[in-house]
């Protein structure tokens, strides 16, 4: 394996492995580690090492802490881009009721000018059935 003499710190993010800070270090010391590791490396004469209830326990608890951090972590970062996505849309749905409300508006003024423009068309109907009458008339005498 390569591993070179100087030290290297790496920034390892912990919160996308799941795993624990100490069980990253653990990892990485049997990486750098000369010994083979044996898949039955739990057993008593490997070079893990074995701890008692109590040890077993407290890293439990320490993981599980590790663990509920991330989970809030994850919980307030959906919240928070629910609550971006929430504003976005009010925001979008403001501006469509803008829209809307212009809309309506030109709708309205295209109707009263038809509504004029169909008055002025049955009164210059009426001229010219009046002119068309009054010309028949001329002509008959």
């Amino acid at each position: 394996m390569f591993v070179t003499e100087e030290a290297v710190q790496f920034q390892l993010p912990v919160h996308e492995t799941g795993f624990t800070p100490e069980e990253v270090e653990e990892l990485l010391s049997y990486l750098e580690s000369d010994e083979p590791v044996s898949p039955n490396s739990g057993s008593e004469g490997s070079s893990r090492a074995i701890y008692s209830a109590d040890e077993r326990k407290q890293r439990r608890m320490i993981s599980n802490r590790e663990s509920a951090r991330r989970s809030r972590w994850r919980k307030k970062r959906h919240l928070e881009n629910v609550t971006e996505e929430v504003n976005r849309l009010n925001i979008e749905n403001q501006q469509l009721k803008n829209r809307l409300s212009v809309a309506i508006n030109q709708c309205y003024v295209v109707w009263r000018e038809n509504e004029q423009l169909r008055s002025e068309s049955v009164a210059l109907w009426a001229k010219l059935l009046d002119l068309y009458w009054t010309l028949a008339a001329m002509q008959s005498q």
